[in-house]
């Protein structure tokens, strides 16, 4: 995908068309004094950031590693003496 970037005067001259090309081609890029500013999103994009398919817990207990025996117990022993 090709990164469109906008000078902020021009995204607002042709805003309709940032609107559009989002929708259409992907995000755009708006840059203020040279540096990039904003990223204008078609709603599909922003949903998909905002609420991503699976939630962690689903993630993890898909992954293939799920079912590892992993040991969480905790070593008791006192902790070593180190000289300062």
């Amino acid at each position: 995908m090709k990164i469109k970037k906008w000078h902020l005067q021009d995204a607002k001259n042709r805003f309709s068309e940032v609107v559009r090309k989002a929708s259409v081609e992907g995000p755009q890029f708006v840059c203020k004094h040279g540096k990039d500013s904003v990223v204008v999103l078609s709603i599909d994009d922003y949903r998909k950031l905002d609420h991503p398919g699976n939630s962690l817990v689903d993630f993890l207990q898909s992954s293939p590693l799920n079912s590892v025996e992993v040991d969480t117990k905790r070593d008791k022993s006192l902790s070593r003496d180190v000289s300062l």
